[in-house]
């Protein structure tokens, strides 16, 4: 095997020029395959950094419009005290809080109300102190909160003294009982947006709403998680959290009807709608490295047919062709290796560079690396490819006359080999037309989702929230809208501003506040649960301005709208043309008052004073969720109940004169006037929300088009090299047809007929690969068919053309040929 190895390098370092295309060729291929492979591997298939983390399952609750809805805290009670399938049940929502009393402006962190249990689900020790007992998670006892490595370390260096000190947070005190490690990351649907660290966790059961506790109807944004029993297999546990469900609806039919437990592995649902596209990259990447295989073993051909004579002397001296096969193997194996050497270089870089593409796209990015297993990818891939792009001179070699070879003093014809070769090309077209098609598709539908109407005008429009300060929370309802028309009144006459708006509860493609609605004067059906629910905005009147959302009929909110005001309300179109088909919804009236336990705050019913256009929350696909409903009520109008959970979660939107952003820093500055304590946090362009709506088409289309693209360049290579080769040893026949008279056109005409024949089988093989393998994509398209004609129809031009022009070249070479030069040669 030394001798071999070492025979391989002298052979391969006598030929520069092929060794380093062959290498750079084959570790583009690696290198992609080795960048996807270490998502995939981070992404689906290495384990979740908990103890049995298999059995970890987050909980929802399952409504007719979705899926994946929070959890009443009423009804999590219930479930924790009624399932038999968990040894432990957890509750957990975001919260953001104002720390104060630090000096200096107070500080807005994100942070995640939790149940006692929730850390011992995921095995989790702190690094200090401990995790919330039992009878931390109740109401009425002392205020307690545990605090992240990352916030211990920034703010208060690290001082092991923390444990005991005392924080003020949205204005209470709350004494550190734990430190929370830094290598903690959990990223659920709704648990860290984004690159959000959570600084600060309380107990769920202190907080501080009263309906928290006895509203089944309300979610508060909150999900749960679950450590399955040893034994309980999830089958069962769904089962027995169906008849958890059914129970509670028989006992409160008035709010659980139609609510039913819906359970997800912690996996998938971190890993969400990924693994689909990941998948189908893997697989794209995967026809890329066919593509240098095949081209490199296109190379070895043509090197295996120089070197006959050398096989057929040593032979002839006694060396066996079983044992030559294996000097061949060993130098594409070797080839392999280098590249895939070089290839994880690239896949470095690579990786890094995707995930940078499109940030918090990715779930369990952090647990993106070249680790043993993905090297180990590596290893095999490269090893399997350099036998399989060496396979194909090997065998040539099996078949091939040798004897002959000694007797011959020139170049001759191997007709299986162009066969071979020939077939090669082939196969290089179909796989790269399947790869362009891909991409071209998703280029469509990124295009389809581009032209799509969001409904609102995102450009020059800054969003941001901000956590009022701690007095606000005990002011007067007077009180919150006088302090909200100073903010309001404060942002309007920042330079560089036009417009400028406050809403709560649904915020566009970024928040969602659901509500039961029903219409005033037609039969009410008997439980809430079979209502239809809306989507919930309470906005001030220059909401619809700010966006620029068209107005359909009727009229917006005005300052006239306000508390002493009858109640109004505003619909979408789509709630228009669904409940109101053939009649004017404009002074019809909403009932509102539909969730039981709210007696007490009765909401009073809402005229319908206009309608306006229908706005993608879910994103440019709005097909995401079914709930298209969507309801305008005026800021000035909150109830005195809603008020003080309404105003936790502001969000202001600003519009910048000429389309131009308007500057954060200047709006901080122009908050801090108002109150100094009010806080501005998490300032950016709604362009950029739009965006991230479509991040996953984005990041799918973006390395298909990748891939495409190396696949279109090395099959151009491919059938240039192959014809170069083929017009190299047809030269004494080419000159013998010259000198019997045949027209140098005649010559590139045949020449490129060749091509045009190789280029034209392969490109109908791949058109009907492509019209199966492309219906694998369906659920990442929108807007295109997998088998959309214009995109098959342009992908087959480009290849179509860039493969002549490569066939263009070889072809004037060979129509040059002097055949008295040609037959003095051979």
């Amino acid at each position: 095997m030394l001798n071999d190895i070492q025979y391989a390098l002298r052979q391969l370092v006598k030929s520069p020029a092929f060794t380093v295309v062959a290498i750079l060729t084959i570790a583009l291929g690696i290198g992609a395959n080795t960048a996807i492979f270490s998502v995939v591997n981070g992404v689906l298939i290495n384990p979740l950094p908990y103890p049995n983390a298999d059995r970890i399952v987050v909980l929802y609750e399952r409504l007719p419009n979705f899926e994946d809805a929070s959890i009443s805290y009423p009804n999590f009670l219930d479930w924790q005290r009624m399932n038999e399938s968990f040894s432990a049940l957890a509750a957990y929502r975001p919260n953001g809080y104002n720390l104060s009393g630090t000096g200096g402006v107070p500080e807005h962190l994100h942070g995640e109300m939790i149940s006692a249990g929730f850390f011992e689900i995921l095995g989790v020790r702190p690094v200090l102190g401990q995790t919330f007992r039992p009878e931390d998670d109740q109401r009425g006892v002392t205020p307690v909160a545990m605090i992240s490595e990352g916030l211990w370390r920034r703010d208060f260096g690290g001082a092991r003294n923390i444990i005991g000190q005392r924080l003020i947070l949205d204005g209470v005190g709350r004494t550190v009982v734990g430190v929370v490690p830094s290598s903690f990351h959990l990223r659920v649907e709704n648990f860290q947006e984004g690159s959000r660290v959570n600084d600060i966790y309380t107990p769920v059961g202190q907080y501080d709403e009263a309906r928290f506790y006895d509203d089944r109807g309300a979610g508060w944004g909150m999900k749960a998680l679950g450590r399955l029993k040893a034994g309980v297999p999830f089958e069962a546990a769904r089962q027995d959290m169906a008849r958890v469900s059914r129970e509670l609806t028989g006992k409160y039919p008035e709010a659980d009807t139609n609510e039913m437990a819906n359970l997800v592995s912690l996996k998938d649902a971190m890993v969400g709608d990924m693994r689909g596209p990941l998948l189908v990259l893997l697989g794209a990447v995967f026809f890329v490295l066919l593509i240098a295989c095949v081209n490199i073993s296109n190379l070895l051909l043509a090197r295996s047919t120089a070197r006959e004579r050398e096989f057929a002397i040593r032979i002839a001296v006694g060396g066996g062709q079983g044992r030559i096969v294996r000097q061949l193997l060993t130098e594409s194996i070797l080839l392999a290796l280098v590249g895939g050497l070089l290839g994880l270089l690239l896949a470095q870089f690579g990786t890094a560079a995707a995930l940078a593409a499109v940030p918090h796209t990715i779930p369990r990015a952090e647990d993106v690396q070249l680790d043993l297993r993905v090297l180990l990818f590596n290893a095999v891939a490269s090893i399997l490819a350099g036998a399989a792009f060496g396979l194909a001179p090997a065998m040539r070699l099996r078949r091939a006359n040798l004897a002959g070879a000694l007797r011959e003093t020139g170049r001759s014809i191997a007709g299986s080999q162009h066969r071979t070769q020939r077939v090669f090309v082939i196969a290089e077209m179909a796989l790269a037309l399947v790869l362009l098609v891909g991409a071209g598709l998703m280029v469509r539908t990124l295009f389809t989702l581009w032209q799509l109407d969001p409904g609102f005008q995102a450009r020059g429009v800054m969003a941001f929230s901000i956590a009022p300060p701690d007095s606000l929370t005990k002011e007067s309802a007077a009180g919150v809208r006088a302090f909200l028309r100073r903010v309001h009144e404060s942002l309007a006459r920042t330079p560089g501003v036009t417009e400028a708006t406050i809403s709560v509860a649904s915020s566009l493609m970024q928040d969602d506040y659901d509500w039961h609605i029903w219409f005033a004067g037609r039969p009410k059906p008997a439980h809430p649960g079979d209502l239809p629910m809306s989507l919930i905005y309470v906005v001030e009147p220059e909401y619809l301005k700010t966006f620029q959302i068209p107005l359909k009929r009727g009229r917006f909110f005005s300052a006239a709208d306000n508390e002493s005001a009858p109640a109004v309300a505003v619909i979408d179109e789509s709630l228009a043309n669904r409940y109101f088909r053939g009649q004017d919804p404009v002074g019809q009236y909403l009932d509102l008052d539909n969730e039981p336990g709210r007696r007490a705050d009765r909401r009073p019913q809402a005229r319908i004073v206009g309608v306006v256009g229908h706005v993608n929350q879910w994103g440019l696909d709005d097909n995401a969720r079914s709930l298209h409903a969507e309801v305008y009520l005026p800021l000035n109008q909150m109830s005195e109940a809603d008020i003080p959970s309404m105003v936790k979660g502001i969000q202001v939107f600003v519009r910048g004169a000429g389309g131009r952003l308007p500057d954060f820093g200047l709006l901080q500055q122009r908050l801090q006037g108002v109150n100094g304590e009010l806080v501005a946090y998490e300032g950016r362009p709604m362009e950029e929300v739009v965006l991230e709506s479509v991040a996953s088409q984005r990041f799918t289309m973006t390395l298909l088009a990748v891939f495409a693209g190396l696949a279109l360049v090395l099959a151009g290579i491919g059938i240039y090299g192959v014809l170069s080769y083929l017009v190299g040893q047809r030269t004494r026949e080419i000159g013998i047809r010259i000198a019997l008279g045949a027209a140098r056109g005649d010559v590139l005409r045949m020449i490129l007929r060749d091509g045009a024949w190789m280029t034209m089988t392969g490109v109908a093989i791949g058109v009907g690969a492509a019209l199966g393998l492309t219906q694998v994509m369906a659920s990442l398209l929108f807007g295109v068919r997998p088998t959309d004609v214009a995109t098959f129809a342009v992908v087959v031009v480009l290849l179509s053309g860039i493969a002549l022009v490569a066939c263009y070249v070889p072809a004037r070479r060979a129509m040059k040929i002097d055949p008295l030069v040609a037959l003095r040669d051979e």
